[in-house]
């Protein structure tokens, strides 16, 4: 017999009792039920109460899907699981008469409805006592409860909705990322940010360098890209007098998928207006250990065996100075391509020939110098070169004022005070346009409109991109972004056995 044949008679049994269900005209589906409790409000009542309380609790109803049954001749024991937890059901053949041989022959994943009494077991488990009960949708599917949960990774991916069910875990997981966003939206309208909506398809897809998915529109007859940044629509909206202004947000990148990177992803991006770089980082600090004491009541926390503090302020360190401790050689914005080669070499590291000096700046930072960022970090003061929206420093016009916020080694946020200079943003549009022409698919895209826009005026800003996702992960303390999502991309599925078919 093969693997599959199991699954495929459980299914089969299913059916059968699906269709003799009907034979005896229960609808298996039900409809509309009038829930007054739910399962977690109801077992976590307090211990003290006791029988006389419980009875002048008063019938209760309830419905959900049966997660176990245990069964004990004329009595039988089940869980009910709704959103909210579990509660316990007691079932009497004596108390239900006929309608006893149709519970216990409700399968594990079946949603019913229960009304009854609440009493408390020897055991001092809360428990509904079942008076009466109604069908209301079949599971045709038998749960994976004999694997004590979903445990294979990729079939968790695939099929998310049984991984809910069945591991507790995946549930919270996705409950902090909801008080996340939530907590997010709170701190910032407290500060008098406006949460507005840009467009997902853009002629132009401007505000990160990164390969756009690209769609066409048959009314208008043009091309239009996925969003890979709405950051140069919310530029706009700062030139039109919203001063302070955000959006979380979906964006899409063409590129491959890691246990870091998923093509469609969410991002939280907010500008604000008479700021710099240097007000941002002071608010960063102020968002995530604010997130921090709301979610796990703590500044510290521990991720992927990594002992965390961010007990604010947060150490700066500049990108060159981050280069020239790794590279053990003073590294600056003048040090030439070929000096770089060299200096990699001695760290077993191969800059290509033709590279230059930003891609080789970005190609050590990234391999020498984020894997030590372990405490929450501000990487402070990048290179022209890799900043092409960012103003630049005053007191050095070679450096830019931005930062990247690193923690356990995974860049959290993205952030600088923004260039309103519309002509200087030109020329750099220009150098961006020959960078494309040389086939470089992520340089950015010339954008006159936005031009045109600055040149109405734009006021001094700052503006950050977090990684929402990658917030998650810090905070449920998981190491890929597949966990986080709750359905990430994947490659399609291929000659995989369908192990219940």
């Amino acid at each position: 017999m093969s693997d599959e044949a199991p699954g495929r008679d459980l299914i089969r049994h299913r059916r059968e009792k699906l269709e003799a269900l009907r034979g005896r005209g229960i609808d298996p589906f039900g409809t509309r039920y009038p829930v007054t409790h739910w399962a977690g409000q109801l077992a976590a009542r307090p211990q003290p109460a006791g029988e006389d309380e419980l009875k002048a609790f008063g019938p209760v109803s309830a419905a959900g899907r049966i997660v176990s049954m245990r069964r004990h001749g004329k009595t039988t024991f089940a869980h009910l699981m709704d959103y909210t937890g579990r509660i316990q059901l007691y079932a009497r053949a004596d108390q239900l008469g006929e309608a006893y041989e149709q519970f216990t022959e409700a399968d594990i994943g079946d949603f019913i409805g229960v009304t009854g009494d609440m009493f408390r077991t020897r055991t001092g488990e809360l428990t509904i006592g079942v008076k009466s009960f109604t069908f209301l949708g079949k599971s045709l599917r038998p749960l994976p409860e004999k694997w004590h949960g979903l445990k294979d990774v990729e079939t968790r991916y695939r099929r998310r909705y049984v991984d809910l069910i069945v591991n507790p875990g995946t549930r919270e997981i996705f409950v902090t990322r909801s008080r996340i966003i939530k907590g997010i939206r709170e701190f910032l309208d407290a500060r008098g940010f406006i949460e507005v909506e840009t467009p997902m398809m853009q002629p132009i897809p401007g505000g990160a360098a990164a390969r756009p998915f690209q769609t066409h529109h048959n009314a208008l007859g043009m091309d239009l890209y996925l969003r890979i940044a709405p950051e140069l629509y919310l530029k706009r909206l700062v030139v039109g007098g919203y001063d302070r202004v955000y959006e979380i947000n979906r964006n899409f990148r063409n590129e491959g998928t890691s246990t870091q990177h998923n093509p469609e992803f969410t991002m939280l991006e907010f500008y604000q207006a008479y700021a710099d770089y240097a007000d941002l980082m002071e608010l960063t600090e102020e968002l995530l250990t604010q997130l921090a004491q709301s979610l796990l009541g703590a500044t510290r926390l521990t991720y992927q065996q990594h002992q965390l503090d961010l007990t604010p302020p947060w150490p700066r360190l500049p990108f060159f100075g981050g280069l020239s401790r790794e590279l053990d050689a003073e590294v600056t914005p003048d040090t030439n391509a070929a000096t770089l080669r060299s200096l990699g070499a001695r760290r077993r590291l191969e800059v290509p020939a033709g590279a230059e000096r930003w891609q080789a700046w970005k190609e050590l930072f990234e391999t020498l110098v984020e894997p030590t960022l372990i405490q929450p970090t501000f990487v402070i003061d990048f290179p022209l070169g890799l900043s092409p929206l960012s103003k630049k420093k005053r007191e050095d016009p070679r450096l830019v004022d931005r930062f990247e916020l690193f923690v356990a080694q995974r860049e959290i946020a993205n952030a600088y005070t923004e260039l309103n200079d519309p002509i200087e943003q030109r020329e750099r549009f220009v150098q961006q346009a020959a960078l494309r022409a040389r086939g470089d698919e992520e340089a950015h895209w010339f954008d006159e409109d936005f031009i045109r826009a600055l040149e109405y005026g734009m006021p001094p800003t700052a503006g950050e991109g977090i990684g929402i996702d990658r917030l998650v992960m810090l905070f449920t303390d998981q190491p890929s972004i597949r966990e986080v999502i709750l359905f990430p991309h994947l490659r399609p599925e291929s000659g995989r056995a369908h192990d219940d078919e």
